[in-house]
């Protein structure tokens, strides 16, 4: 059944002749399709797959006294991990898909195996890191072989899922569904089954109709759909009428699309309309060998290229870095994070290593680590004055070192906040200088005074320092002679305000910092290019290695005064935005505001999703995602007028309008999996991000009961004065006439970067992962006001 699928899937639609023999029986059937599965992945005869089918007894380790042995194994499809339950009744559910990792660690790597799996060999042991917010699964094997075979085999698994078309993922999605609608196992769908499917997969089909369908595709008339019966019905369902109307349109009436007609469709979208280009994509992914060797483009074939990623909103060729990288860093925003070692809220939560990493993995180029005494001699790190979990320095160094290059080989800054005496000062100095050797800069790269900041490209794979620093005194002697930094004097203030009352005055007392308004000589030396000092005003005269912070009130205060003053001020000095310590939820302030006046260290709490989060994710996907935008001209030029406030005063700006035509949507996710019956009503909100005359929210209606593939046809039209700061932001949401919205998905982008004509968008979860197979599709056009 599900081997038939593939092949409708993919545009090869073969038809098979009912037969009278019984079909097989489920357990032979399952192994039949889940080499057809493994053969189109290429890993039907690989030692280390067949290990992770056939199943592993392994350990899962929680904490140190929490570790339960379990049977792991890998499905027949090849893409998803069951495992035994403790509990029988809910053991069918117990699955995860390897879509959702990212990657696997060998041995010791996690902070919870070195923590809680010593007694295990670390050559048994393993950890699956997920995408998003899901924690890491911390594993152990009983032998070294089988590790390496869970290892090897997922690594495997995860490269195939990387490089799978939308064509694959879509199979992979309605093969989950059929298996689950096909309670009996017996590889038929009686009507019940299917109206059970359509639900599953967000439609509220009409009795009289679904049942029409049925009975249409029940060609054997005994009330089961089988064989070639179920895939002439999923043909219909996956029917995607605007694609058919866009292709009859250039193709004509002959339904084939030549080279020349493939020309006409590149020129209307924006692309590159030569016939080079247009050969190129006909061989790329038509699907027919013959109609390849006469240079035909067929519907499956212009599908696949609609849904490929030449086909996507974002523009593919801004996935690789192709920025200038050899400005000084100041005329870059940099990934920053607020607190990066908390997983959880900022007054309770838990503090993990695995924090940074995560920041990493997003794109981070600036980590925050709040350092406050230690026992034994040791610094820690977390938020003080409260009842967060503590995390030793050493270890957070060790994970930056380990980590901070993987997904961008661009400067990392370190946000010292400084909590601790002269002695445990020096101990973070040596730690800094031990355990990241070379990639810390402890120097400028030409040992002179610095009067610019060197380059992204010049620092690559260096680690900088921000944080205080001594200097000479008048009278000769040394120390530090400025008030206490702005962001350590206001977080004190705040934090005491939201001080648990569980918390003793002993408790108190044991927190507070050890002369920490002094800096030891040691950690003073590793401060080379950003150097903390307080914000004095605008036009004050500052070294290109000092820099400012300020909190999230004090600059909205500044850009509505001073707005060009601060773009000015931006222009050759660092500055660093964080959150108000009476966030205390963790929750973000918006990052536009401060984008737009040219602030570059944009510091937001990672781990709490949200709008603020997803323009993150949006703002530094481009330039392949390395954590460095560069800024728009108008915001290095040392005489620029510009100001966010008045956008249009002593600058001119080409003023785009932006049209989208939101057309239909495909397979959104369902939201209440647990209640049948519930189907999402979706609409579509096209938001736009930038200056404030050009922030706005517009929304399409709703279409009742629908998610798998609604169609609007409406067009949101808006005009964007300053395009070359907007982000934006497609939503969906699930209409409620009660109470507020429910999200469904998102997908935020650089209006920079968007691609004109007809497109699909890839939409994200609420943590920023992916929805796949779910896709809005549209058409985009920009225009010159």
């Amino acid at each position: 059944m599900l081997g038939q699928l593939w092949s409708m899937i993919c545009g090869r639609k073969k038809r098979y002749r009912p037969t009278a023999e019984p079909s097989q029986d489920s357990a032979a059937c399952a192994k039949a399709l889940g080499l057809r599965a493994l053969k189109k992945m290429g890993l039907t005869d690989d030692e280390d797959v067949k290990v992770m089918i056939k199943g592993s007894q392994l350990w899962k380790i929680k904490s140190r006294t929490w570790r339960k042995q379990r049977l792991y194994r890998l499905e027949q499809d090849g893409m998803t991990i069951w495992f035994e339950s403790p509990s029988k009744r809910s053991r069918s559910k117990q699955t995860f898909s390897v879509i959702h990792i990212h990657d696997v660690w060998e041995g010791f790597q996690s902070e919870g195996l070195r923590h809680y799996g010593l007694s295990f060999p670390e050559k048994h042991c393993f950890t699956i890191v997920f995408k998003g917010k899901r924690k890491n699964l911390d594993m152990a094997a009983d032998s070294e072989d089988e590790a390496q075979r869970w290892i090897q085999g997922l690594k495997k698994l995860i490269k195939r899922v990387d490089a799978m078309s939308q064509r694959e993922k879509l199979d992979h999605w309605i093969r989950d569904y059929l298996n689950q609608a096909d309670k009996n196992k017996d590889d038929k769908m009686t009507f019940k089954e299917i109206k059970n499917m359509l639900k599953m997969i967000n439609i509220e089909m009409n009795d009289i109709y679904a049942l029409r369908l049925f009975k249409k595709c029940d060609r054997s008339n005994n009330n089961k759909l089988e064989e070639h019966e179920l895939e002439e019905f999923c043909t219909l369902l996956m029917q995607r009428p605007e694609l058919e109307e866009i292709f009859s349109h250039y193709s004509g009436e002959d339904r084939v699309l030549s080279a020349e007609e493939l020309l006409d469709f590149l020129q209307d979208q924006g692309e590159a309309a030569t016939l080079e280009n247009a050969c190129r994509i006909i061989q790329t992914y038509e699907l027919s060998e013959k109609a390849k060797f006469h240079n035909l483009m067929m519907l499956d074939g212009f599908i696949m290229y609609l849904l490929s990623p030449e086909g996507n909103i974002f523009n593919h060729e801004h996935a690789q870095v192709y920025q200038d990288m050899n400005q000084p860093l100041s005329h870059y925003f940099i990934s920053s994070s607020h607190n990066t070692y908390l997983t959880e809220n900022q007054l309770g939560g838990a503090s993990s290593t695995e924090a940074y990493i995560r920041a990493f993995m997003g794109g981070c180029r600036c980590v925050e680590l709040d350092c406050w005494e230690g026992s034994g001699g040791e610094p820690i790190i977390y938020h003080g004055h409260t009842l967060t979990s503590k995390i030793l320095f050493r270890d957070v160094i060790r994970t930056i070192r380990d980590h901070a290059f993987k997904h961008s080989p661009y400067p990392v800054i370190l946000s010292i906040e400084n909590h601790c005496g002269l002695e445990q000062q020096t101990t973070m100095a040596r730690h800094l200088k031990n355990i990241l050797g070379n990639m810390l800069v402890t120097k400028t790269l030409d040992d002179k005074v610095p009067t610019e900041l060197p380059s992204p490209q010049q620092l690559k794979g260096k680690i900088l320092v921000k944080g205080k620093k001594l200097q000479f005194l008048k009278n000769g002697g040394s120390g530090w002679n400025a008030s206490e930094e702005e962001e350590e004097y206001e977080e004190e203030q705040e934090l005491r305000s939201q001080t648990p009352r569980r918390m003793s005055q002993f408790e108190m007392g044991q927190l507070q910092p050890k002369d920490s308004s002094e800096i030891s000589v040691e950690l003073s030396d590793v401060v080379v290019y950003c150097k903390t000092v307080r914000f004095h005003g605008f036009g004050k005269s500052q070294a290109a290695n000092e820099m400012s912070s300020f909190s999230e009130r004090k600059v909205r205060r500044l850009i509505k005064d001073s707005g060009n003053a601060f773009v000015r001020h931006s222009i050759c000095q660092l500055s660093r935005i964080y959150p108000s310590g009476l966030r205390t939820d963790s929750s973000n302030y918006n990052p536009q505001e401060m984008w737009n006046a040219g602030c570059q260290l944009v510091a937001l709490n990672f781990q709490t999703p949200g709008y603020e989060m997803d323009l993150n994710q949006g703002r530094f996907q481009e330039n392949g995602n390395c954590g460095y935008i560069l800024k728009p001209p108008f915001m290095r030029d040392i005489n620029t007028k510009f100001n966010p406030e008045y956008p249009s005063r002593g600058s001119s700006h080409d003023v785009k309008t932006l049209s989208v035509k939101v057309i239909s949507a495909q397979q959104l996710p369902k939201l209440n999996k647990e209640k049948k019956n519930s189907i999402v009503d979706p609409l579509v909100h096209v938001e736009v991000y930038g200056v404030s005359m050009d922030n706005a929210r517009k929304h399409t209606k709703y279409i009742l009961n629908n998610g798998f593939n609604p169609r609007w046809n409406e067009t949101l039209t808006h005009h964007v004065r300053v395009p070359q700061l907007a982000l934006v932001r497609f939503v969906v949401e699930d209409y409620d006439t009660t109470s507020s919205n429910d999200f469904v998905g998102q997908y935020t982008l650089p209006f920079m970067s968007l691609k004109a004509g007809y497109r699909h968008i890839h939409l994200l979860s609420k943590d920023g992962t992916s929805l796949s197979p779910a896709t809005l599709f549209v058409h985009i056009t920009i225009e010159r006001l």
